[in-house]
This record gives structure tokens, C-alpha cells and sequence, in this order.
């Protein structure tokens, strides 16, 4: 029998306590009334998950688009939580560590999981190095990239770590390559109610796996643009076409080529901003973005835009040229610096926004 949003499993614990449905919307209500910042948006989104509509209202985060609210079907998130717990072999009663802010998808998904799920969740301050206790043992435990990387020393008590929210830099790769926990990088967005398919962060060449698993009841095809169309019936009523290039290996596993509106055709050749990226990153330290620049005699050249660079242009530039595996078209035309990247409330780079701002 699937589980119900308006029922809290009776193994569901927060911070340590065992919660009813009623007990639960009196927590919401401290939490409003005489908690931090953060408790006060948990105990809104306690209040909304609790009362007697069968949808809620989430927010996007903005860094594809204008942020703006989506209305999700709180069955659809439940069935998330599902197929979330059947992928990872999460059971009634194991420990989930949430360090999320509750203002977006993710954050709201933590609690929706605990409370179908049954599990036991300690919930902590959402920062970007997140406190919690080092020698408890938890089953499963949801990051960003930026919290994972000030905490890397110290999750060793976690078995299962899912990554998402922005990319996964090579450095931090590196130093998860051999370890415990086991890590996962997500694929998903709001309109999906979280990740749709996971991919391992782990493999035995110390590289991420090349292609994304789809959860449960969920499958893929492309459209003429091989762009990413996601099938996920339990999820959204409608087929959700992307604008995520990807290379379609099987109807439930695919690789991730990059944003289709972030191509560039430069002297007839595509490149991908995405892939070029991955491949700079052992050479460049700061935040960075590959983009295009309008070119009378390419149409658009690849340019490189990094936040706050400690090394010149050139230097950096030279290093470029260096790497093996670079092709020549893979070598930025023009190097721009700026002091701080346009972000989203929550920390995701404006891509977009940053590119205009710094070719206007």
C-alpha cells in the first residue's frame, strides 16, 4: 500500500523525538513563533505539508531562468521519497543528517523523506559548512558541492551522501575518489520534485561514472535538438522536455553533454561550455565560466570569465594551452575577469546574467 502525504510514519523521528501529525504542526508552530531564520521557513513549510490541501508551492531556484513558483503535488512528492528510498535501500528507523535550507526543493524533500520514509532525521543549520555531530553514524545525507568540500574530513560516518545543486569540481572528485561514504551526483529540478536519475561519484579509474541512472517508474528519450524529454508519471502528468543536450544510451541511462542554450558554434564547430569546464579545472582555482563573444569572423569565439583570479590572464591562458586533452578550439579567445559572479539566493551562479553583465 504506497504511503499518503497526509499520514507520518510511526518511526519518524526530528532531532531525537518521536512526532504525530498534530505534535508535528505544534513544532511548526515554535518553530515560526521563537525559532532562527532557518526553523521559521522549516516550520512554514511544516504548516503547508501538514494542512489539508494536496498541493504546496516551491520556488525555483533562478539560476536557468526567473525564479518563480511551481505547484507540486504533494503525492508527487511523496512518490519521490519512494523511489529516493527504494533506490538507496533506505529502511524505517536509519538516520538521515539534513543540512539544506528549506526555502527550495531540496531542503523541503529531506523532511518529506523522513516523514514517508520513517527515518530518524537530525536537522542542523543550513551554512556552508554545516555543524553536526562527527561520531553518529547516519544512513543518508543530501549536500551541495560548497558544503561538502568545508565538511569532506569529516562525513566519514555517513554511508550514503547525494550532491547537487551545481557541479562537482575535480579537487573534491579527487579526494572522494577512494572513500566512504559512498557519493552520488544528482539530475533533477523543481518541476521533477527533486533528482530523477543518480550517478555515481565513485569508479575504479577515480572519475566520476559517465552516465545518470534513472529512479524507479521513471524513462528517457530526446527531441530533434537531443534534448533530454523526462517521463516520469508519478511525478508530473506530462512528459518534461529540457534543454539538457545528452547522449541517450539506454531509455533509463543517459550522459550529459550540456545546456542547449549554452552552445557555442564557433567558425561551424559546436563546443559545449559544460565540457570545456571540466577540463579546465585542474588549472584554474577560481570560480570560472566558458561562454561565447560575438565574431565577425566566427560568428562566436570562446571566451574565459573568472571571478577574482589570483594569476594574470596570460598565466592563466599558458596553462590552458598546456593541458593535454585540449583541442584547439577548446582554448579561450579572450580572458575577462570580474570581481564577483551574479548569484541566486541560495548560491548558484547566474550564468546568464554574469555573461551580460560582463560583455555589455
Amino acid at each position: 500500500m504506497t504511503p499518503t502525504y497526509n499520514k507520518v510514519h510511526n518511526r519518524f523521528k526530528f532531532n531525537g523525538l518521536h512526532f504525530t501529525h498534530e505534535d508535528l504542526k505544534e513544532v511548526a508552530y515554535s518553530l515560526i513563533k521563537e525559532g532562527l531564520p532557518y526553523e521559521k521557513v522549516t516550520g512554514n513549510f511544516l504548516l503547508d505539508w501538514l494542512n489539508s490541501k494536496d498541493y504546496l508551492y516551491v520556488a525555483t531556484s533562478g539560476s536557468t531562468g526567473q525564479p518563480k513558483e511551481i505547484k507540486l503535488m504533494k503525492q508527487a512528492m511523496v512518490n519521490s521519497a519512494i523511489a529516493t528510498g527504494n533506490f538507496f535501500g533506505l529502511e524505517p528507523g536509519d538516520k538521515a543528517l539534513h543540512c539544506l535550507p528549506s526555502h527550495f526543493i531540496a531542503g523541503k524533500m529531506m523532511f518529506v523523506r523522513a516523514l514517508v520514509l520513517g527515518l530518524e532525521l537530525d536537522f542542523v543549520e543550513p551554512s556552508a559548512h554545516p555543524i553536526f555531530d562527527y561520531e553518529k553514524i547516519y544512513d543518508f545525507c543530501a549536500m551541495i558541492p560548497l558544503q561538502l568540500k568545508h565538511t569532506i574530513d569529516y562525513v566519514y560516518n555517513i554511508k550514503t551522501i547525494i550532491v547537487g545543486g551545481s557541479k562537482v569540481t575535480k579537487p573534491l572528485l579527487q579526494k572522494i575518489a577512494n572513500g566512504q561514504p559512498k557519493f552520488y551526483e544528482t539530475y533533477g529540478m523543481t518541476e521533477t520534485v527533486t533528482h530523477v536519475a543518480v550517478r555515481s561519484l565513485q569508479s575504479k579509474s577515480g572519475k566520476k561514472e559517465a552516465y545518470f541512472e534513472a529512479l524507479e517508474h521513471v524513462s528517457f528519450a530526446v527531441d530533434d535538438r537531443n534534448c533530454l524529454i523526462i517521463n516520469a508519471p508519478n511525478l508530473v502528468e506530462e512528459a518534461l522536455i529540457t534543454n539538457d543536450i545528452v547522449d541517450l544510451k539506454t531509455e533509463t541511462s543517459f550522459e550529459l553533454l550540456g545546456r542547449f542554450d549554452n552552445v557555442i558554434n564557433s567558425g561551424g564547430v559546436k563546443l559545449f561550455p559544460e565540457q570545456i569546464e571540466d577540463k579546465l579545472q585542474p588549472v584554474i582555482d577560481e570560480r570560472f565560466i566558458i561562454a561565447g563573444e560575438d565574431d565577425a569572423e566566427l560568428g562566436e569565439k570562446l571566451i574565459l570569465i573568472i571571478e577574482n583570479p589570483r594569476d594574470s590572464a596570460e598565466s592563466i591562458k599558458n596553462r590552458i594551452i598546456q593541458l593535454k586533452g585540449i583541442t584547439k578550439f577548446e582554448i579561450p579567445k579572450e580572458v575577462y575577469t570580474v570581481d564577483k559572479f551574479l548569484e541566486t539566493v541560495n548560491g548558484k551562479i547566474q550564468r546568464k546574467k554574469t555573461i551580460k553583465a560582463v560583455l555589455r
